[in-house]
């Protein structure tokens, strides 16, 4: 009896995690990528857990407002951080950051989607080659919208420009509801929006697709070239999506929690609710998130660099 006793002293404190309630802070606003699978995940992780999963969106400064408020949180894995690709850019774009990137560590990657190049109808462009050679004609006179500086639509439009040589104005918003609706009445002319934010205007014919970002077609708009195939060869720009929490929370909770995730992205349920709008499901271990990360903070850095793009 007494050594039982004490092996039910002798549990971890992580033994039953969760014990009460779970927050999943993203750092833009409702209806993005993050916001989408944090919201899908917080359903479905409730249902395991029997506990209530949160989430709360605290946009600003690229996402880094959020990912600082994990940062500092209470390290006991009750906060999660859901990010897309532009947490790999800040440290590329601001000289000081509200955190140190070291202070998070990576959970899972959880989906990988794409870009497609967007213009209004009204535009009279139906051609990535058409708009490349109006551009070139009007250097500097055209513009495209993002979702702030340093997001994933900014930097999916600045290597394409890269690329192919143009001379386009940045014009960026505060998040893709914005970046979209500038460019569905034309008051900007193109957009690098995500498949998931996009595959309803473009539908509902407000939206024409010039291209995807990705190396092959989407079967989504299987009609839509690839940029390589319009004609900027070697281009292209994923979309990822992952879980992040403190670096100082106990890595057996991290563990937990990534072969949680794990679970309901390997569900029929996540793949049917995700098909629709682009994103596939693709989770990983801890440590592929993190080397995933690092590499891709050292490409963002590169294209910041080159194109000269800080957020001050």
């Amino acid at each position: 009896m007494v050594l039982s006793f004490i092996g039910v002293l002798a549990l971890p404190a992580w033994a039953d995690y969760p014990e009460k309630s779970v927050r999943i802070v993203v750092g833009f606003t409702p209806g993005g990528g993050p916001d989408i699978i944090a919201r899908h995940l917080a359903q479905e992780l409730g249902a395991m857990w029997k506990q209530q999963v949160i989430v709360e969106n605290r946009p600003g400064a690229g996402g880094s407002l959020g990912a600082a408020a994990v940062a500092r949180a209470a390290p006991d894995g009750y906060t999660l951080l859901s990010v897309s690709s532009a947490h790999a850019a800040a440290p590329a774009i601001y000289s000081k950051l509200p955190y140190e990137t070291k202070e998070l560590t990576g959970i899972t990657l959880t989906g990988v989607s794409k870009y497609v190049l967007v213009v209004s109808p009204s535009l009279g462009i139906t051609s990535l080659q058409q708009l490349l050679r109006t551009v070139r004609e009007k250097p500097g006179r055209f513009n495209f919208s993002s979702a702030g500086v340093g997001s994933g639509t900014h930097f999916a439009a600045e290597i394409l420009k890269a690329r192919a040589k143009i001379d386009v104005v940045h014009v960026p918003f505060k998040g893709i509801p914005e970046a979209l609706s500038e460019t569905v009445t034309g008051r900007v002319q193109f957009f690098m929006a995500p498949i998931a934010n996009a595959v309803g205007p473009v539908k509902d014919g407000r939206l024409l697709p010039l291209a995807v970002s990705s190396r092959e077609r989407d079967a989504l708009l299987p009609q839509v070239p690839t940029v390589a195939e319009a004609g900027v060869p070697d281009y292209e720009s994923t979309l990822w999506f992952g879980l992040l929490t403190s670096a100082a929370v106990p890595r057996a909770i991290v563990d937990k929690v990534s072969a949680d995730v794990g679970k309901v992205l390997s569900s029929s349920t996540t793949r049917e609710r995700w098909q629709p709008i682009g994103i596939e499901p693709r989770p990983t271990t801890p440590a592929a998130f993190d080397q995933l990360l690092a590499e891709e903070i050292r490409v963002f850095t590169e294209i910041a660099r080159g194109a000269n793009i800080r957020a001050e």
